[in-house]
């Protein structure tokens, strides 16, 4: 079955969202762990998450101010959890991973319709 990529990212926009909404806010002994350094993870995370959201609506700045304040603010709501703390090492991490995608995603954009221009 074919479709829209912009449809497919938006349906797994929304399954990763979830996923990591849940990591971070779910019970600590439940976490899927890739093996990779947690800093490492968390930027892989978001930068993946940006680059589907990216593909779903193509304004990649725009996306940037909506995803870094919920990336931010869901390593804060970590708070609010029993068993996290909320650090601010991951929610820089998160935020630079947001901001990269966002910028290689844009330039992309910029690249690929300056190529259709021509």
């Amino acid at each position: 079955m074919t479709g829209d990529p912009r449809r497919w990212a938006m349906v797994l926009l929304a399954l990763f969202g979830a996923a990591i909404i849940y990591a971070a806010l779910g019970p600590a002994d439940w976490q899927v762990r890739l093996g990779l350094h947690w800093l490492v993870e968390h930027f892989l995370g978001f930068f993946v998450l940006t680059l589907l959201a990216c593909i779903a609506y193509p304004r990649p700045l725009r996306l940037a101010v909506v995803l870094l304040p919920v990336a931010v603010g869901l390593e804060a709501a970590q708070a609010l959890t029993p068993d996290r703390t909320p650090n601010i090492a991951t929610a820089l991490v998160a935020a630079a991973a947001v901001a990269s995608a966002a910028l290689l995603a844009d330039a992309f954009f910029r690249l690929r319709n300056r190529r259709d221009d021509t």
